[in-house]
């Protein structure tokens, strides 16, 4: 069964830092296109940051130069480490693992609310 589990989320001052983790059990961590996306209220399901299981990374224009994707395949773990954080970055943080259709995964979601 596979899992993703979110953590690191919470409430930030405009400016502050917060680094997501994702957990990843019961898939073959490697072979995975590993997503972070956000969605907030009354809006849709935006990406933020993906990393292709050889390392090529890519942003949404709103978050380059702030956001950073990584990933440890040996710890079987997805990261996002947040910068200049601003309010409009508030949404729930989806993790997402992703090889073809039928192997596609998402986290429960982790809130990240930016207080200005």
């Amino acid at each position: 069964q596979v899992q993703l589990v979110e953590s690191g989320g919470g409430l930030v001052q405009a400016g502050g830092s917060l680094r997501l983790s994702c957990a990843a059990s019961g898939l073959t961590f490697g072979t995975y296109t590993m997503g972070w996306y956000r969605q907030a209220p009354g809006k849709q399901r935006e990406l933020v940051a993906t990393i292709s299981s050889g390392g090529v990374t890519n942003y949404a224009d709103s978050v380059k130069g702030r956001f950073t994707i990584s990933r440890d395949n040996a710890k079987n773990t997805l990261y996002l480490q947040m910068s200049s954080l601003k309010p409009e970055d508030t949404a729930v943080y989806n993790c997402n693992a992703y090889r073809d259709n039928f192997h596609d995964y998402w986290g429960q979601g982790t809130q990240v609310t930016v207080s200005s």
